[in-house]
């Protein structure tokens, strides 16, 4: 951890310079800042890259807390809200007006209308070391990565016909004292002529969320059985209008049941049997890449009335040769309001605090194994994975990566 005195606002530390590897490498890196802190922190993994102070936005203007990642970057850009202020070395976080740039005005406290004020010399050195896509973490209090190990988290499958790289064509992931001195390769036996290697720099990262099954998600399950079994629902949106109303009176009327019209649990539970369905999981695992959605599939939650909390992980295949890699998590506090677990049927909170927090949630989910063969298949070197009992933020979209929006817990 960083402590506050390391991080005033006029100093500004690079453990090793972007010339020496970091960006160049193309390094899974990420981004850390702390409200409470008023500080910046750049990660390779676990391991500290540089360190920044910041100013975050003021009382009436906060920045918002949570997961994000880089969505646009310029390096001369004027504010759209605030009489086109400058904002050199711009990187947006939301498409709302949060961003990091740039600012010859950062004190040791919160002054910005909501952006992350940079020293202008800092800015212009961290606009070197990210690109598009790169995950920030906004958080009240300082939090670090860590290596987390579970069997639920995926690793690299090769395609069908595709090899690793071989090991001669490997270079290793320089320490802060060979940095200097370029990346050190190791000599091994070359693989028989004609072998193709799979790189995993080759591939583009995917994102992926797993969250609770949104009630969207049941009721657009709910209109393809009942159309199905000949009950017209309409189109299978998620949205109960007149067409899917009327479906569920009639399945209620021909089943000799209640008829109110009304989609409870328990005429889902019969709905679904009806039509020799299984319920549909209560968990959901989305994927993108390239800021697109690529597909979707059921995750299992064990112990339901437990909340998931929230929590970020990112892959390094630090072999680079795309057999395995490591996985370093973080997990943030998230005050969930009390109707939302009213509505999700949460009973006890998380505690991000608590030993081994990660660990403990990712062992309550499962995913079929074909899932995890075709997450394994698209696994590159920067993929991550957020987990919340929420869905993303308003802005998530195409053109975004997954947004979470954290909160903090009221103050008693």
């Amino acid at each position: 951890m960083v402590s506050r005195f390391a991080l005033t606002a006029s100093v500004v530390v690079f453990l090793f310079s972007p010339a020496a590897g970091v960006a160049g490498n193309g390094a899974p890196l990420q981004i850390i800042v702390s409200k409470n802190q008023q500080s910046l922190v750049v990660y390779d993994g676990d391991a500290v890259i540089a360190t920044s102070a910041v100013s975050t936005g003021k009382a009436g203007h906060s920045t918002p807390t949570g997961i994000f990642s880089i969505l646009e970057k310029r390096r001369h850009h004027k504010s759209n809200i605030y009489s086109n202020a400058p904002m050199p070395f711009m990187q947006r976080l939301t498409w709302s007006g949060i961003a990091l740039h740039g600012s010859n005005h950062v004190p040791a406290y919160p002054a910005s209308h909501g952006c992350v004020r940079l020293p202008s010399k800092f800015a212009a050195d961290l606009f070197k070391m990210t690109s598009r896509g790169m995950h920030v973490l906004v958080t009240d209090r300082q939090v670090s990565p860590v290596e987390v190990s579970s069997t639920m988290l995926f690793q690299p499958e090769p395609a069908p016909g595709e090899t690793p790289a071989p090991l001669s064509d490997v270079p290793l992931r320089p320490t802060i004292s060979q940095a200097e001195n370029g990346p050190v390769e190791v000599a091994m036996t070359e693989a028989p002529t004609g072998m193709p290697a799979v790189v995993a720099e080759d591939r583009e990262p995917i994102r992926m969320l797993i969250t609770r099954r949104g009630e969207r998600d049941i009721r657009r399950n709910v209109q393809s059985a009942l159309n199905e079994l000949g009950y017209i629902a309409g189109v299978a949106d998620g949205h109960v209008g007149p067409d899917t109303t009327a479906a569920i009176r009639a399945f209620q009327t021909g089943e000799k049941l209640t008829v109110d019209g009304k989609l409870s649990p328990e005429l889902t539970q019969a709905i679904f049997k009806k039509a020799g369905r299984d319920a549909p999981a209560n968990g959901v695992i989305l994927v993108r890449q390239g800021f697109k959605p690529i597909f979707e599939a059921d995750v299992s939650i064990d112990g339901p009335e437990q909340a998931l909390g929230t929590h970020f992980l990112q892959f390094h295949d630090v072999g680079g040769n795309g057999d395995e890699g490591k996985w370093y998590g973080v997990a943030l506090e998230n005050h969930l309001p009390t109707a939302a677990k009213n509505r999700l049927g949460i009973t006890t909170d998380a505690d991000p605090s608590a030993f081994n927090a990660i660990q403990r949630t990712l062992g309550r989910l499962a995913v079929a194994d074909d899932v995890r063969k075709r997450i394994g298949h698209l696994l590159a070197d920067g993929s991550s994975l957020s987990i919340s009992d929420m869905e993303s933020g308003l802005e998530t979209g195409d053109g975004t990566d997954f947004i979470t929006i954290t909160r903090a817990s009221p103050r008693g």
